[in-house]
């Protein structure tokens, strides 16, 4: 008989809620289910809350509503419906921070809403208070490690600003394309607006948290909007320096697993380091008679998740 998972935790990713009729993708052939998303992720919050044993917390991989209630005018009540929603789990919600997120409001912003889920005293993230990152510690020997895929971004910040410029910059560097949303013709067709990167202030602290957590034998798992694997990506939906990233992982030996969303197709693999990368299925274009959210039980050599509709059912050892 199997020994009780040492923790347990839902996943979802992509909701992109609207209060609108049935779209596309930008590329006009996906369907996308704008308000149903919303009743899915009921549908996900009633499992949740009946899951034995109970679930310690929920990790919102981004997106949680869609780009064009910013041009609608209903970015506020739209996100108020979302985290009401969520509201009704008695677990914490962590939340990455995904390109919809920013498209509807500015950084600055986001910080005073309820997807800014970095507490709110300590040392648990970058120096940088914008910076949506932080770490803590669920259960003995396990720590969550949220990263900010859209630190270094164009989303979301003022024009004016050294942030704005850093990530115009990096952008131009690599994408001559007038839209910059387009990866035609491009050598490296992750470099566009609709990903973002990590600070070197973001990975040198997330470098200083792996050490902590080598040093009291701890595992890791990190989370963060768009995949930091090409593997676990289709090319394009993939972070700008996610070697960056993988290079700060693959120095330590705790981390065990990456979740991410961003590609709505999801996609997994395990990398030449042993850890886990896993993209999640997205809400948005899940058709109604279907789902897409998990739950992960954690146990000492291994982690299971528990798919619903979309998202397979993945035994990841350790």
């Amino acid at each position: 008989m199997q020994a009780a998972p040492r923790l347990a935790f839902g996943v979802v990713a992509d909701i992109q809620f609207a209060d609108a009729e049935d779209g596309h993708d930008f590329g006009g052939c996906r369907r996308r289910y704008y308000r149903n998303s919303l009743r899915l992720l009921r549908e996900a919050v009633r499992a949740w809350g009946g899951e034995s044993p109970p679930i310690d917390f929920v990790l919102q991989l981004g997106d949680s509503i869609d780009g064009q209630n910013a041009r609608r005018g209903e970015a506020e009540s739209a996100l108020r419906q979302v985290l009401e929603v969520l509201g009704q789990l008695s677990v914490p919600v962590h939340h990455a921070w995904g390109n919809h997120e920013l498209y509807n409001f500015s950084r600055a912003r986001l910080v005073h809403t309820g997807l800014y889920s970095r507490p709110a005293g300590g040392s648990d993230g970058p120096a940088d208070r914008e910076c949506h990152a932080y770490h803590c510690s669920p259960a003995p020997r396990l720590r969550l490690v949220v990263l900010d895929s859209y630190d270094v971004s164009t989303l979301g910040a003022d024009p004016g600003s050294a942030r704005y410029q850093v990530a115009l910059r990096v952008l131009r560097e690599k994408n001559p394309n007038d839209d910059l949303n387009s990866p035609e013709g491009l050598k490296e067709p992750h470099f566009v607006a609709f990903n973002g990167g990590f600070s070197q202030a973001q990975l040198e602290w997330f470098d200083e948290v792996l050490k902590f957590s080598d040093e009291n034998q701890e595992k890791v798992i990190v989370t963060a909007h768009v995949p930091i694997h090409p593997c676990a990506s289709n090319g394009v939906c993939l972070a700008w320096n996610y070697e960056a990233a993988l290079s700060v992982i693959h120095a330590h030996r705790c981390v065990v697993c990456v979740l991410a969303g961003h590609l709505h197709d999801g996609a997994y693999c395990l990398d030449s380091h042993g850890v886990h990368h896993l993209t999640l299925e997205g809400v948005i274009e899940t058709p109604p008679e279907s789902n897409a959210f998990g739950t992960v039980h954690i146990y000492e050599d291994k982690m299971i998740l528990k798919g619903s509709g979309r998202i397979p059912d993945r035994v990841m050892p350790f």
